[in-house]
């Protein structure tokens, strides 16, 4: 058992309030809510019981946040989760979102990456893999958009016109020019590859 240290109004929206569960913040909930079940502080409660009061209450205004977070842009399960937890709700709620969302493919990890594997120039597999870990996609899912995609080596080539402009084409430079393709995360093949229309690449980079 649990018990309810504090319930605080919430400074951004007036009509919510936070409950503080054994002195930490727990959840936030409306202050009709919290009237209706007759939360205080200093009351003993199992906190399953206030992600059932949360889940039962709040779950439509939920997903409406979620939705409105997800019309501008695709967005991974991971970044919906965190999005809700920010705004207050419970672990019960943010599942019963997600679970709807994944149901009518609103959040698809796998739509996600392979959507942006193909939208993202200028940037090679591994730096790739590098944005969608941290924008939390499913493992599984970057790795299965990754099998598909092909670096560009004209992309490649591309980059390397643009940072060797007004450059001299020596050891130095290629050198250079080598390592900044690798820090776009193209692989080491391709940079080679591209580096070889610039220039001698017989020495090892």
């Amino acid at each position: 058992m649990s018990e309810i240290t504090s319930i605080e109004p919430q400074k951004k929206d007036k009509e919510r309030c936070s409950i503080f569960v054994d002195g930490r913040f727990y959840c936030g909930i409306k202050l009709e809510v919290a009237i209706k079940y007759r939360l205080k502080a200093g009351m003993q409660i199992e906190k399953s019981q206030l992600d059932e009061i949360q889940l039962e209450t709040e779950k439509s205004q939920a997903m409406d946040k979620a939705l409105t977070h997800l019309s501008a842009t695709m967005k991974t399960r991971k970044q919906i989760s965190d999005f809700l937890a920010k705004k207050g709700y419970t672990e019960a709620v943010i599942n019963y979102v997600l679970e709807r969302l994944e149901y009518h493919k609103f959040v698809d990890d796998n739509a996600y990456c392979r959507a942006y594997v193909q939208s993202v120039k200028g940037k090679g597999k591994r730096a790739l893999e590098a944005d969608l870990i941290k924008r939390g996609a499913d493992r599984s899912s970057i790795e299965s958009a990754l099998e598909e995609f092909e670096e560009d080596e004209g992309e490649a080539c591309g980059i390397l016109e643009k940072y060797l402009r007004g450059k001299e084409r020596d050891k130095q430079n290629l050198s250079k020019a080598f390592k900044y393709l690798l820090s776009k995360g193209y692989g080491y093949d391709t940079a080679k590859s591209a580096l070889e229309k610039f220039g001698e690449t017989d020495e090892d980079y």
